[in-house]
């Protein structure tokens, strides 16, 4: 007798996958990315694996919408930037986050399969350089939207935080917060696991990783606070006489 099953429930889509869950979101094409028993050396690859490959994936979405923001930012749009800017921001905290899970990489179970990473790097990633040439396009494109409306930076900030163009300004400013927070805690990670003065896979010694966390996109909105700063300056203190 054959078998009744409840249309409702059968697949639709195209695809593999036994439902249409797992064909929309191709997650047997998605678990089948990591290398399989025969491959791998240590039990911590996966591990290794599934941060790299899911920051990759985050990273696509994060420069997905900063490009967008770029794009809305030549056309006037600020609002419209700053809210996919804070998508993207968020999008940095979640894959520093799940560096977290690296810190239960032992040293010697990371050595144990660090050659089959061959000449590998992170500089390398496809993610982070899309985010490089985003990161460069939004600060010519906001450089360009102050000119076009003759913005001074220091009057938009001793102005309004409402102003379209300050909340666009501090998008911003939290994008490249979270991309200095992601390497602060990748370059404290990586020598947690691998130590300092050494070098990495690609031969790069893994302190330069310091260096690079001082790196800005908006550097012009960096400086501004300190011109604040510098125009507010401590006046002498003169404390309170005694009251006898």
């Amino acid at each position: 007798m054959a078998e009744n099953h409840d249309s409702a429930t059968l697949p639709v889509l195209p695809g593999r996958g036994e439902t249409d869950y797992a064909r929309y979101m191709r997650v047997d094409d998605l678990l089948s990315l990591q290398r399989d028993s025969k491959s791998v050396i240590h039990r911590d690859e996966l591990l290794f694996q599934t941060v790299h490959q899911s920051t990759e994936l985050w990273l696509k979405l994060v420069n997905h919408e900063a490009v967008e923001a770029a794009g809305m930012i030549a056309a006037d749009q600020p609002l419209g930037a700053a809210r996919l800017l804070g998508r993207s921001a968020t999008g940095f905290r979640l894959i520093t986050n799940q560096l977290d899970m690296l810190r239960h990489l032992a040293p010697a179970d990371f050595h144990a399969f660090r050659r089959e990473l061959g000449n590998g790097s992170g500089f390398e990633s496809p993610g982070w350089r899309s985010i490089q040439h985003a990161g460069r396009t939004l600060d010519a494109e906001f450089t360009a939207y102050l000119g076009r409306h003759s913005i001074d930076l220091l009057e938009l900030y001793r102005g309004s935080v409402d102003d379209p163009a300050y909340l666009l300004a501090e998008a911003l400013v939290d994008f490249d917060e979270g991309v200095a927070v992601w390497r602060t805690v990748h370059y404290k990670i990586a020598t947690r696991v691998i130590g300092h003065e050494v070098v990495g896979t690609k031969g790069t010694p893994v302190d330069i990783l310091a260096k690079l966390i001082a790196h800005k996109f908006f550097p012009d909105l960096w400086t501004v606070r300190t011109r604040l700063t510098a125009a507010h300056p401590l006046g002498s203190h003169t404390p309170a006489s005694d009251v006898g």
